[in-house]
């Protein structure tokens, strides 16, 4: 475990407000030298502290390509172990797969002593969802894990994302793809 010190916790702020922020632009709104946020920002990077993503959003308010979505909890059978999944997920070809396209989020979870797999499906319709998990990803599990190696699955319907990564509120917060410029700093958490 390792502490944050200040000014790394007021970097690691303005970059969850703005992850576009140069060195340079952080040291003046902080009062940094700069020298210092890019040396502390690069071992922030290097420790594996700081990660930036980019979201295309794919709602029916995005591109419309996903406009439903299903939470799956699949429970492996005895003897799935935790580092066969996560050898299948260092497996994955650097192509786009059925996962990439139809997997918005995933985890590795425990139920019950089991390994299981915890999976956010998305698609054109409920229907969709159902036919892709059905006919694309459960025969693709099975072939990395045997005929028999799912023994339950359980799914929720999703009716919408409320909070992500813990600060971002896309219905209350975002604005233009980031967090919008009048969100308290006082409310952004990084422990």
């Amino acid at each position: 475990m390792r502490k944050l010190d200040e000014r790394e916790l007021q970097i690691a702020k303005a970059l969850i407000r703005n992850p576009r922020l140069s060195d340079n632009r952080l040291g003046e709104l902080y009062n940094i030298p700069v020298r210092t946020v890019s040396r502390k920002r690069a071992r922030m990077e290097q420790e594996g502290l700081l990660r930036y993503f980019a979201e295309v959003d794919m709602s029916a308010d995005g591109t419309g390509y996903c406009t439903c979505c299903h939470l799956y909890i699949i429970r492996f059978k005895v003897g799935v172990t935790v580092s066969q999944i996560q050898d299948e997920i260092h497996d994955e070809p650097t192509v786009v797969t059925v996962f990439t396209q139809l997997i918005r989020e995933s985890y590795v979870a425990e139920i019950d002593g089991r390994v299981a797999l915890v999976m956010v499906v998305e698609g054109t319709s409920d229907a969709d969802v159902v036919q892709s998990f059905q006919d694309k990803i459960v025969p693709s599990l099975q072939k990395n894990h045997g005929k028999d190696s799912i023994e339950d699955i359980s799914t929720i319907r999703l009716l919408g994302r409320v909070r992500i990564l813990r600060n971002y509120l896309p219905a209350v917060n975002m604005e233009n793809g980031m967090m919008k410029p009048d969100w308290s700093t006082d409310s952004i958490f990084v422990a």
